[in-house]
């Protein structure tokens, strides 16, 4: 058996600071051999994205500098409805041997019962747990994650308050997300 291979997907609509802060502290904190980013590919609840290759390239550049960090395209592949439990069975079947932990912040760990067989995504990638600012219930993490919004980082972009991104948003995302016209009001 391989070393850890932690997963950590989501929408990345667009990646932020505290995306690359939760990489950082994975790697500090815990034994990983890899992780592995998975932007989602079709938003199971239809939320509009920005386009997937886009996300995809804006996750290169905030996160692909670390070590050991891989930016996937696994969702592409897989198209259709990005369903966590399908890709990690079909990471799983992919790579029998990579011990897989599932990495999430607390604020995702809260809504864990209204996903689609969570249970079973634990027992493939048990999960690693990142406290969030702002997120409390029993048993959370302590709270090492900044409060950063991708929701309200659209929203400052759409009004192009640029000053005030560059606090939140890896530059060559802003950078990215400026020349490509993504998120505009």
């Amino acid at each position: 058996m391989s070393g850890v291979t932690g997963i950590f997907g989501g929408s990345f609509n667009p990646p932020h600071l505290a995306h690359v802060l939760a990489l950082a502290v994975v790697h500090a904190r815990f034994e990983v051999e890899r992780l592995l980013v998975v932007p989602t590919y079709q938003h199971p609840f239809a939320k509009s994205l920005a386009p997937y290759d886009d996300r995809v390239r804006m996750c290169e550049l905030a996160m692909g500098f670390l070590p050991r960090v891989e930016v996937s395209r696994v969702e592409e592949e897989l198209g259709g409805e990005s369903r966590t439990l399908r890709t990690l069975e079909h990471l799983r079947a992919k790579h029998p041997e990579w011990n897989m932990r599932f990495v999430m912040g607390a604020d995702l760990m809260a809504e864990s019962s209204k996903w689609y067989a969570f249970d079973k995504i634990s027992a493939i990638a048990p999960p690693i747990v990142l406290g969030r600012v702002g997120v409390a219930y029993e048993g959370a993490p302590p709270a090492i994650l900044p409060a950063i919004s991708s929701t309200e980082v659209r929203t400052m972009m759409g009004e192009e308050r640029w000053d005030e991104l560059a606090e939140l948003v890896p530059r060559e995302v802003l950078a990215h997300a400026r020349t490509r016209g993504l998120y505009r009001s």
